[in-house]
């Protein structure tokens, strides 16, 4: 691995963060695997694609396979994931893929060397997004194509709501979560767009987009999945055993109308991001 700024974040996703999304990948890609398809609309025949903040990689190899004769490369910050990525790869058969490890603000990309550059919600947690964005605009090719998907404002989504109960029993968490490096960064397309036009990118567009996500197969194990989840999981750290009992129930009790025969069911909401490197 290279240099590395973002070292808060590269902390917490070699740490109890990046291996819970590890030994849960499959779970994970059950939640977010509704918003790839929009993502590989960008993707061609003969394409070189970077995945940013790739993680286990799902959307890198399925971008793989999309660019056929092209490549697809992965880069995430998150050894433990990295390691599930080229497992399943290997797995899966997949020989036009590699994924490294490295900070997206300052890895040394190739200049021009590639023709898409896509993420799944990797990009939100820049401590500095114009630098980093900048370094993905100067990897496209003049004319290339950047999408993403990122957060919007969970407060009308159903995971919002799941968060609110959980909310009422625990304390504030001491931050909006929409700062630099934050879940919400990008929550707000005003920002977004001067993000993008700052970092050197243009015809810079956000869509609303909206996907099922499935997080457990009935209401207790949703709960028990979401506390694992490395934000829920601080919170109950900094409270007693009653209190995590209590928040739980609420959380279980809120989950439960969204329960369906095949499992919990979410209405997942992102913002669809895309823009183009000028030439």
């Amino acid at each position: 691995m290279g240099i590395i700024v973002n070292t808060h974040q590269e902390q917490a996703w070699n740490g109890y963060e990046g291996q819970h999304w590890a030994d849960h990948h499959d779970r994970y890609d059950a939640v977010n695997a509704g918003f790839n398809a929009p993502l590989l609309a960008y993707v061609g025949p003969g394409d070189r694609v970077l995945d940013v903040g790739c993680g286990n990689g799902q959307l890198t190899r399925l971008a793989a396979r999309r660019a056929g004769d092209g490549h697809a490369v992965g880069l995430d910050l998150s050894a433990p994931m990295l390691d599930r990525a080229r497992s399943s790869a290997a797995e899966e058969g997949v020989d036009n893929v590699r994924f490294v490890q490295g900070d997206a603000q300052v890895h040394p990309l190739p200049d021009a060397g590639f023709d898409v550059v896509l993420s799944r919600f990797g990009v939100m947690f820049f401590a500095d997004p114009v630098a980093a964005f900048g370094n993905l605009a100067r990897a496209l090719r003049p004319g290339g194509r950047l999408a993403f998907v990122c957060l919007d404002d969970l407060r009308d989504s159903d995971l919002g709501r799941a968060f609110g109960a959980l909310a009422a029993h625990l304390p504030d968490p001491g931050t909006d979560y929409a700062g630099p490096a934050e879940p919400l960064s990008l929550a707000d397309p005003a920002t977004v767009r001067r993000v993008l036009t700052d970092a050197g990118l243009a015809e810079v567009e956000c869509a609303p987009a909206e996907a099922p996500q499935l997080w457990g197969a009935d209401a207790a194990d949703a709960a028990g999945f979401l506390a694992g989840w490395g934000p829920v999981r601080h919170q109950f750290d900094r409270v007693d055993p009653a209190t995590v009992v209590r928040a739980r129930a609420a959380l279980t009790d809120t989950l439960r109308a969204h329960e369906r025969p095949d499992g919990v069911r979410l209405r997942g909401t992102a913002w669809l991001v895309t823009a183009r490197r000028p030439g």
